[in-house]
């Protein structure tokens, strides 16, 4: 019986699987193709059939990453915007977090994805992550009293977009935060102070 190296056996089988699972993103992101299961497992530092223990083919592997990608990224978001002060803050640290993000790579890797996971997997998954990553927007801006909140979070999520391409292009973060804040800031603070 190989060793595990956790308290359980279950926490083991965690371990190993969040191991591929990074092994997979890093290769992707570096080579902007799919990985080879050998090579996830080498970079995982397991042995090719002890992969297949928890991914069947590189199908499975790939969909497995897109169903870790998208949450990950809503998690951060949703903690970030919960450790704010006040609701004019949540609303910059939701753009903020995203622009972060974006700069440590995630956007990229979902797009590497969006190019190399067949089917409608990753559409139907970025759909539900926007709409998870709107929720608390929304709910913010509707504390604020803000109103057209749909529509007011459509362009606050403009804004996350154009600064997405501008870091994806080469500008640095603290630019476009300085940016973006500048646009931001005086809106979501005066009606920060009309909340009772």
């Amino acid at each position: 019986m190989p060793r595990i190296h956790a308290p359980t056996v279950a926490e083991h089988r965690a371990a190993q699987r969040r191991a591929l699972l990074d092994a997979a993103r890093e290769i992707l992101a570096e080579s902007g193709r799919p990985p080879t299961l050998t090579r996830v497992a080498a970079r995982a530092g397991l042995a090719r059939p002890s992969l297949y223990q928890y991914f069947r083919s590189s199908e499975d592997l790939l969909n497995a990453v897109v169903e870790d990608v998208f949450p990950r990224w809503s998690a951060r978001v949703a903690a970030a915007m919960d450790a704010a002060a006040t609701p004019a803050d949540r609303v910059l640290a939701y753009v903020l977090t995203n622009f972060e993000l974006i700069t440590e790579g995630e956007h990229a890797l979902a797009t590497v994805l969006a190019e190399v996971v067949p089917g409608d997997t990753i559409a139907e998954q970025s759909r539900a992550m926007h709409a998870q990553l709107l929720e608390p927007l929304v709910e913010t801006l509707r504390l604020l009293g803000v109103p057209a909140v749909p529509e007011t979070a459509e362009m606050i999520n403009a804004i996350v977009f154009a600064g997405s391409r501008l870091i994806e292009s080469g500008t640095d973060l603290q630019t476009v935060w300085e940016s973006a804040q500048a646009l931001l800031e005086p809106f979501v603070r005066a009606w920060d102070q009309t909340t009772p």
